[in-house]
Order: structure tokens, then sequence, then C-alpha cells
């Protein structure tokens, strides 16, 4: 092929959607092999030592239970002596240490009645700020740290609800996605129908689809035509009917401020804004922020709300952070001088662990500890879980226990 011909060259939209197709059936052959024979994927078994890590028992007590206690739940044993327990198991010890253990809380830290359950959305304006890898690793730590747990994908990139093992673009082009739950038509449904139980023990999952961004253009034509509940309050509506079963609700929101974020925020009993150290990405922070003010405001308007919406919560986590880093450093602490408290102690670190681990759509809490360098692990994990637990004060602090 000539260089004139090269330069001639077009693609149309046919072949655009031959890419699609082609990358789309790679994809699923690629997840149905790596999750063979199930084809789904499932949850590794934790060690006694990340038991006694996720329960607060001591490894002495731990020994002593399975030992002396004939109810204590019991682990499987590899072909060496080494004590293995499945994430069902190790809730069954918290039900366990819960009905016979002192400070029981620690076992059971849920909500306890007159506990509303907490509805906590990662946003950003900005692509690329780890809004996804936050929710995702938040989500799965508070399930394994005992809290039932809802994780809401509303992106219509489904980013999330690829994490979870699913191939939204091939499973959810038309039905079963959040987007069933929003729509202004005869066709909608409660969110009940569209939650999936996942292979996560207390973490369940409502799916995003491409068919969510239709909910953009409807939702501005049902302004139009003053369609009640209008956006602002279809998603708290929807959570209302599920309350009763879960404890926490992470939202994964675009990245974009529109109404979809804008339902989710009016949703949330709490923000968590991701922002990466970076002076570009402040800036785009710092619009973020004055534009969702704003568009607020002329919610509240719209809405006759007697009240401004109003949050138990809003924090700034940095994310993709590098402590050897100098610029990300210093702009980590102009941050931080400017927002003082409501940035979190703890920032997401930057580490090959979380990016191989996604490779796999893993998180490090469930990625198998022998496929990656152990101390580069740790420390993801250490990161992830300092930050999960900044979140879980506050959760606590919103139940008025601390």
């Amino acid at each position: 092929m000539n260089e004139t011909s090269l330069l001639r060259r077009t693609f149309d939209s046919d072949r655009i959607t031959e890419f699609a197709e082609s990358l789309a059936s790679s994809l699923d052959r690629q997840m149905k092999n790596a999750y063979r024979p199930e084809e789904r994927k499932t949850l590794r078994l934790f060690s006694a030592r990340e038991v006694c890590e996720l329960t607060g028992i001591s490894n002495s007590n731990l020994n002593t239970r399975l030992a002396d206690d004939p109810d204590f739940p019991q682990p499987e044993t590899d072909a060496r002596g080494h004590r293995w327990f499945s994430a069902e198991k190790i809730d069954q010890i918290r039900d366990h240490m819960y009905r016979t253990g002192k400070n029981v809380l620690s076992y059971r830290p849920g909500r306890q009645p007159g506990d509303a359950m907490q509805v906590i959305s990662v946003v950003n304006f900005k692509g690329g700020s780890g809004k996804t890898t936050t929710a995702a690793h938040l989500a799965h730590k508070l399930a394994l740290d005992g809290y039932r747990v809802l994780a809401l994908d509303l992106d219509a990139q489904a980013s999330l609800t690829t994490l979870f093992g699913y191939r939204p673009e091939l499973e959810f082009q038309e039905r079963g996605t959040i987007y069933d739950c929003l729509r202004y038509d005869e066709e909608q449904v409660g969110i009940e129908h569209v939650i999936l139980k996942t292979y996560f023990h207390n973490l369940d999952l409502a799916p995003a689809g491409l068919v969510l961004a239709e909910y953009e253009t409807n939702t501005a034509y049902a302004l139009s035509q003053r369609i009640t509940p209008n956006f602002a309050e279809r998603l708290s509506i929807q959570l209302e009917r599920v309350q009763d079963r879960y404890d926490v609700v992470i939202i994964d929101c675009p990245p974009q401020l529109g109404f979809t974020t804008l339902t989710a925020l009016s949703a949330s009993s709490a923000l968590l804004v991701t922002v990466v150290p970076s002076m570009l990405d402040i800036a785009s922070m710092s619009q973020f922020l004055s534009l969702a003010g704003d568009l607020f405001r002329t919610i509240q308007h719209h809405t006759n709300r007697p009240e401004p919406i109003s949050w138990n919560f809003v924090k700034f986590l940095l994310t993709r952070f590098e402590p050897s880093d100098g610029p990300q450093t210093q702009m980590a602490a102009y941050l931080r001088t400017i927002l003082r408290d409501e940035v979190l102690t703890n920032p997401m670190l930057k580490s090959t662990a979380i990016s191989d681990a996604g490779m796999t759509q893993q998180t490090v809490f469930e990625v198998d500890p022998t496929k990656l360098v152990r101390k580069t692990l740790d420390r993801a994990v250490q990161s992830c879980a300092a930050v999960t637990d900044e979140i879980e004060a506050l959760i606590q602090r919103s139940w008025g226990r601390v």
C-alpha cells in the first residue's frame, strides 16, 4: 500500500462497530478463561493472620477458640497444615464472637436500631482521579470488616461493574442495570430487581451499563414536562426500598457533573472527593466544587426544599499519591493548608500492586498474595485499609458512636 492510499484510508461507523464487537468478544473469552471452571469471579481464602487482622481477635485467642470451642467455625486445612478461612467463615466467626465475646460492637460494627443507612458518593469532575479504584477498595474492605455493603455503579462506562466480573456490553445491553430504577416511563422497576449478589460475601452490586447514558437526556425532558418524582429524589426513593438490607452504600459516580452525578449527590449522606495532588487536578476540583454549589442552590429552589442539601461529611482523598514525589508532596501540603482537616490523613498510594491487581479486575484485598511482590502488596493493602479505617470512623461518628 503506497503513501497516497494510506492518506486516503477512512473508517466508517461499521468499522468502529467491528472494533467494539471484536474487543467485547475477546474480553469475554479472557474473563471466562481467567475464572474457570465457574466462569465467574470467586473470592480467595484468607489466612489465620488475615482473620486476626480483620476481626481483631488475637492469634492466641483464635488458636484457643479453634481448639477448645466446639461451636467455633472451623477452617479448611491444606497439605502443609495451614489454616484457611472463607469470607463467609470469617463472618460466622464475627457472629460467634458477637454472641460470646466482649466488646461486641467491634465484631458487628454495622447499623444498630435507629441508625440510618449511610450512602457515600465517590466523586470528582475529572477522569483519572481514582474514583472507581477508591469505590471498589472501600466497598471490599468495609464488607470484610463486617458491614453489609451495596456497591452502586452510576457511571455509564460501568468500570465498577466490570471489576465485579461482569461484561456490561454483553450482559446488560438493554435491561438489568440501575438505569431501570431511575427511568421515567412505565418500565421503571424497583432497585431490588436489579441488585446482584456478588462473589464477595456481604457485598451486593447494582450494576451499570451504557444505557445509563440515556438518563441525562431523559432527565432534561422530564424536567421540561414536570415529571415527578424529579431527578433529585429518584435514587433516594429507590434506596429506601432496600434500606433494611445494608449498612453502607458506596456510589461510583461518573466523571462529570451532570444529572446522574447530581442524582447521586442528592441521595447521599456523605461525599468522598478524590483528587490527584497536582495543580491541574486541584484546579479542576475547584471548578467542580464551585459548579456543584451553584447547581445545588438551583435544585433547592426548583424542588422547594425548605433546607439546603447537606451531608454528614465531605472529605477529600488524595489518590495516586507518591510520597517520594516532591511536587506531589508540595501540592498535598498546599491542599491541606486550604482545606485543613477535611483532607483525609491517609492518602491512597500509587502502587504497582493496585495496578497489577486491576489487570485481573481485582482489588488488593482479593488478589492472591502469592501472585504479587509481598512487600509491595502489603504496602498497598495498608494504604487502602488506612483510608477505609478513616471512613469507617466517620460512619461510626454519623451513628453517634465516636
